[in-house]
């Protein structure tokens, strides 16, 4: 598929066409090894070309690229001797990662949590989320202990959730100004699983779909491994072009438009009721499916907390908005409970998928976020003071530290979108990675390909002191130039 959103086909293979639509334009206009075999090095790594799959033969790449076959040959011995192909006589050249690097996705998700290699202890800078509240966890779990009996004198099977944790859900964002019937959610196992399906049930192979960019990352791999054809809505440290979003819809009629207004991930940045309007109408007349992820919406840090956005529309004017949320950012990620909210036709459809997939939710797991979502608007003040704080301590880290790079405060949300003023995001996540602490490089939030190079997300999650030694650690590698590892330890991997 162009602009490769996504780059697997049935057989494995992606075509030389293919490659070269998903190469920067930079790379096309002066193609040489070294730029070559890190541009497909750099696609590997974001899970734009998956693993195990075969890359073109050397003749054909160097025709779609315009260059000589010598270079593309080149170009493969680098990705051959730093681990990122492998060649087996007679049956090409396949993409895989070197030894001790992770998949994509479970490489976001594991963070440092070991060593730098003068043996500190690891920091995870890529993760924006916080461990459960002090004494909540335990409170919730003493609730439903008693109530766990007469739970398992059933089956154990409810498909759309247990019925008090939908009316839960439900009453929740009647609260917030969108009335909402319990046969209107689908509890789910987190919210991406959430978007998962609702990508399933509405979308196909090649649709077309419109995404922020940049955006959640994981977001756009579940786009990615559903092969649909992603464009995109550019939003900036000020926000949205709203001009730009309404032309972009009329243009491309997307079967499904994905947005975060509410402290926009990573840019953090809170859409105007304005642009909510703007966003609804133009879905609407474009017949598009709007899906909104509400899983920050929450964290309101300077301004009250947003009112959802299909609260907004007049009434019967929001059947084509999906919300999404979960209690992972509110509370604790380790508890797999999201949500949907849709029209009941659908959340009866979206089940159905559902049940295909794993039957069920954890009764478990919902029968402990009870009492957490019942008692969220007396329990969020006190982490949303925490969360203040140690925004206050990241950026005191990074004055001190890195004065160089800029970024604005968001106000809410849980990370900063910082610019380091010059493309070295993955240099530098290979160069803070010897030094044990784990970031979220630009590139990974990034629709098009070696974009947002210049871009870090810093989230204010851990506390103070470890904050301030990763910020250290990254000024460290950024100024100083740690060693790379060895996979990529050689002068043409450095932005």
């Amino acid at each position: 598929m162009a602009n490769g959103r996504v780059v697997q086909t049935a057989d494995r293979t992606i075509g030389s066409r293919q490659l070269a639509a998903l190469l920067p334009a930079e790379v096309l206009a002066r193609p040489g090894y070294r730029t070559l075999a890190e541009a497909v090095r750099t696609l590997i790594l974001d899970g734009r070309i998956a693993l195990h799959v075969r890359l073109p033969a050397e003749r054909e790449l160097a025709e779609a690229v315009g260059a000589s076959r010598a270079t593309v040959t080149g170009a493969y011995d680098l990705l051959r001797e730093s681990g990122y192909v492998r060649s087996r006589r007679g049956s090409g050249t396949w993409t895989e990662l070197p030894e001790g690097h992770r998949p994509v996705g479970a490489h976001a998700l594991v963070g440092a949590g070991g060593y730098s290699a003068d043996g500190e202890p690891g920091i995870d800078l890529a993760i924006a989320a916080m461990g459960a509240p002090d004494g909540a966890l335990a409170d919730a779990l003493a609730w439903a202990a008693p109530r766990l009996p007469d739970a398992a004198r059933s089956p154990g099977y409810h498909p759309f959730g247990l019925p008090d944790l939908r009316t839960a859900v439900a009453e929740r964002f009647t609260r917030r100004g969108l009335p909402t019937r319990p046969e209107q959610i689908l509890v789910t196992s987190g919210a991406q699983q959430a978007f998962t399906l609702v990508v399933g049930l509405l979308c196909r192979a090649g649709d077309r779909v419109v995404t922020e960019n940049p955006t959640y990352a994981n977001a756009l791999d579940a786009l990615r491994h559903a092969r649909l054809r992603t464009g995109s809505i550019a939003v900036s440290d000020t926000g949205w072009d709203m001009e730009i979003a309404e032309s972009t819809l009329r243009q491309t009629v997307p079967r499904l438009a994905y947005a975060i207004p509410d402290f926009h991930n990573p840019t953090g940045a809170l859409m105007p009721e304005d642009q909510r309007l703007r966003l609804l109408a133009a879905t609407r007349r474009t017949g598009t499916w709007l899906v909104v992820d509400e899983t920050i919406a929450d964290i309101a840090l300077d301004v009250p907390p947003p009112a959802p956005l299909a609260s907004l529309a007049p009434r019967g004017g929001a059947d084509h908005v999906v919300t999404i949320g979960s209690l992972s950012k509110t509370h604790w990620g380790g508890l797999r409970v999201g949500w949907i909210r849709a029209t009941a036709k659908m959340v009866t459809e979206l089940t159905a998928l559902r049940v295909s997939a794993d039957m069920t939710g954890s009764v478990l797991d919902q029968l402990v976020a009870l009492p957490l979502l019942d008692g969220m608007d007396r329990t969020l003040p006190a982490r949303l003071d925490q969360l203040r704080e140690r925004r206050a301590a990241l950026v005191d880290a990074l004055q001190r530290h890195t004065p160089e790079w800029s970024w604005r405060i968001p106000p809410g949300g849980l990370s900063l979108w910082v610019d380091l003023g010059e493309p070295v995001s993955s240099a530098l996540a290979e160069r803070a990675a010897a030094a044990g602490v784990h970031i979220g490089r630009g590139a990974r939030f990034g629709v098009d390909p070696g974009t947002f190079e210049h871009r870090l997300r810093l989230p204010y999650t851990l506390p103070a002191d470890r904050l301030d030694e990763g910020v250290r650690r990254l000024a460290a590698a950024f100024h100083d130039g740690v060693p790379l590892p060895p996979s990529v330890d050689r002068p043409h991997w450095v932005a």
